[in-house]
């Protein structure tokens, strides 16, 4: 078809649109030929419109020619939204149909189920690890913090006991020069009268118990009566009677603790067990830690050297240092950062009794050498339940009390002459208060006792191994006639002998 042929359809087309445009219209409507700039025929007509009175102004059309343009790129903008989403679920549906393969079988898609399943389960597990983790980070962290406490204290202690040492040199000097002027005299009134009795040391001298208790290389049986040997012990009646100690044998380990909270703790066999226990059953306590609360029971002692707990007692309020102690079916202990005694019944799970001990030390007042808190120390002997400590009055001496099993009322109290923090650890027997020279040396001794039935005191020298240099509880257990001791992670008996009274 040609330009000319073109040309007439359009021109009978434009007629047409004209004339329908008319008879819908009216006679409104204008039909207009003429040339354009370049000689070529423009046809062109004119439609009022229908609604409009008048055209726009120029602002308003380009305010309306904006909000089209708006609405033109929501749409765009809501299409291409749509396509990515379309393009999403189309490479979905690729996958699918990868995964059930050729064939189109389910089997591959119950299996990548599974797998699914799967590596839910594993990231379960893997955050449940990770909070494991989290929580053993957080309990290691208390227990450096705690550490790093102790070892300020023990640097501490450190200088002090640097300072007492240099200051002590003189002192030294004149005790050595006088015991020499003592001893010689003595031996020169045996010989003129023929006795054997000497001149007996000041025992009331705090200088003296000091002294005595950090050097011990002069033994006591210079100057005062001859005791049995250890290598020929005396033996009392060991059924029934008691006796003074003599001879203290080489410790026997019974089990490690495993973790770093056992470097100190507590171990102990009824004396008087009640049912349902008995004199195997055996309790332990780790002492390291801020809030000590756990206490590990075992029916025997296969039992306690499998670590193999049968209970584990939760106490309601947490305990101070290593002052515990087992009697008549119960635990004594030190409430924390207390003066308070309490009483807990080990069969019912509750405290029955709480008692203040008039005027104590606690909390690192009047501690044993080694520190650790331990200024309120329980014991029990063949006599019954007692208490050692220290108050402002005795100014460091220990002082002893016997309590009432029942109420922990102070039946009768003593104060001695012999320096607490002196001291490494004490224990009764008896009614005798022997104290240990050291914590740490391996070749300590047992180095004051205190008669509670004459309140006098004497001087000893009676070895006693610190095998694993680090002694933090030691008790006698009357009926098995040992003493139990913790030892640097490490529970410890000790065989003894007493000599007739």
């Amino acid at each position: 078809m040609g330009a000319a042929s073109i040309a007439k359809t359009l021109m009978v087309w434009l007629f047409l649109s004209v004339g329908l445009a008319r008879v819908a219209l009216g006679s409104t409507v204008h039909l207009r030929r003429a040339n354009d700039r370049n000689g070529r025929c423009i046809y062109s007509f004119a439609v009022p419109s229908p609604n409009e009175a008048s055209c726009p102004e120029l602002g308003q059309a380009t305010s309306a020619i904006r909000e089209l343009q708006r609405e033109s790129n929501v749409q765009r903008s809501e299409l291409e939204s749509a396509k990515a989403r379309l393009s999403l679920l189309e490479n979905l549906v690729t996958q699918l149909h990868v995964a059930l393969g050729a064939g189109g079988s389910p089997a591959s898609a119950a299996e990548l189920q599974r797998e699914l399943d799967r590596l839910r389960m594993e990231k379960a597990q893997q955050e449940s690890q990770i909070s494991r983790l989290e929580a053993a980070y957080s309990t290691l962290g208390q227990e450096k913090s705690f550490l790093e406490e102790e070892k300020r204290r023990l640097e501490q202690e450190k200088a002090e006991l640097g300072r007492r040492l240099e200051s002590s040199t003189q002192e030294i000097v004149r005790l050595r020069a006088s015991q020499h002027h003592q001893v010689s005299e003595a031996l020169a009134q045996d010989s003129q009268q023929g006795s054997q009795e000497v001149s007996k040391w000041d025992l009331e001298s705090f200088d003296y118990q000091e002294l005595k208790s950090e050097l011990t290389e002069v033994p006591a049986s210079s100057i005062f009566e001859e005791r049995p040997s250890p290598s020929h012990p005396a033996t009392g009646d060991r059924a029934t009677g008691c006796g003074e100690l003599v001879w203290v044998g080489e410790p026997v380990t019974f089990r490690r603790a495993e973790t770093i909270a056992g470097k100190y703790g507590m171990w102990m066999k009824d004396p008087e067990p009640v049912p349902p226990y008995t004199r195997e059953t055996t309790w332990r306590v780790d002492a390291i830690g801020t809030d000590i609360r756990q206490v590990f029971e075992y029916d025997n002692a296969d039992q306690f050297m499998k670590g193999y707990p049968s209970k584990v007692h939760v106490l309601p309020q947490s305990m101070e240092s290593t002052g515990a102690i087992i009697y008549r079916g119960s635990l004594y202990f030190q409430k924390r950062k207390s003066r308070t005694m309490a009483k807990y019944d080990l069969k019912t799970e509750t405290i029955t009794v709480q008692k203040d001990i008039p005027s104590a030390g606690y909390h690192g007042q009047f501690p044993y050498s080694w520190g650790g808190y331990t200024d309120i120390d329980l014991a029990v002997d063949e006599m019954g339940l007692w208490v050692t400590y220290s108050t402002d009055k005795a100014k460091g001496a220990i002082v002893l009390s016997k309590l009432e099993p029942e109420t922990l009322e102070v039946e009768q109290t003593w104060e001695t002459n012999i320096r607490k923090q002196a001291v490494a650890n004490s224990f009764m027997i008896c009614g005798t208060l022997y104290t240990i020279s050291s914590y740490s040396a391996p070749d300590a001794t047992v180095n004051f006792a205190y008669h509670t039935a004459t309140s006098t005191s004497e001087p000893l020298s009676i070895r006693f191994e610190n095998r694993y240099g680090y002694s933090s509880m030691v008790d006698y257990n009357p009926t098995e006639r040992k003493l139990f001791a913790w030892d640097n992670f490490n529970m410890v008996t000790y065989d003894i002998r007493l000599s007739m009274i």
